[in-house]
């Protein structure tokens, strides 16, 4: 009885002073469907669908900053897959999503809503936008000419796409740090 009772107080010991919880930052999502499987369309419908079912200033930047990720992921997805067309049409829609996110949060603010938090979330977002951008920037080739079986080719200058989406979540992060502390 003494073995099983101090077997106890040593595992009872481990899990509340040794273990330590471990807790992460902002997290990217899973990445979602692709193009090219049968529920991608479904996919963006829903997330166009979801935008009516998201209202309110503090809904919306949710909304918007959850689409913004889920474009980032997708355009990295296929860049890592070597899909550069599909990826900057990823990387265009995720830019629009980040740049929403400044108006509602300057409309909550003008609604006397704390958005302190959500400021705080959009920069460390912002922080990990940027970094998955640099490390792309510096994985796929600055320029690629993409040429479709029967249609003219397609320059696409990935290096000033991927400098330009740094640029857009650095002036985005600015305007809704500096529109908190006014």
């Amino acid at each position: 009885m003494k073995k099983i009772l101090s077997c106890l107080l040593l595992i009872a010991y481990c899990l509340l002073f040794i273990v330590r919880p471990a807790f992460a930052g902002y997290v990217l999502p899973y990445p979602s469907y692709m193009p090219g499987s049968k529920l991608y369309r479904v996919s963006r419908i829903v997330d166009q669908l979801k935008k009516y079912w998201y209202f309110g200033n503090i809904a919306q930047i949710k909304y918007h900053l959850g689409l913004a990720d889920k474009y980032l992921v997708e355009a990295k997805t296929l860049m890592e897959y070597k899909q550069y067309l599909l990826a900057t049409d990823a990387l265009f829609r995720s830019d629009k999503e980040f740049l929403q996110l400044p108006k509602y949060v300057g409309d909550a603010k003008k609604e006397k809503k704390d958005v302190s938090a959500f400021a705080a979330l959009i920069i460390e977002a912002a922080e990990i936008h940027a970094g998955v951008l640099s490390i792309l920037a510096s994985t796929v080739p600055e320029q690629f000419i993409w040429t479709p079986e029967k249609e003219k080719p397609t320059e696409l200058n990935l290096s000033v796409l991927l400098r330009a989406s740094q640029e857009l979540r650095s002036r985005v992060a600015r305007e809704i740090l500096a529109n908190v502390k006014q």
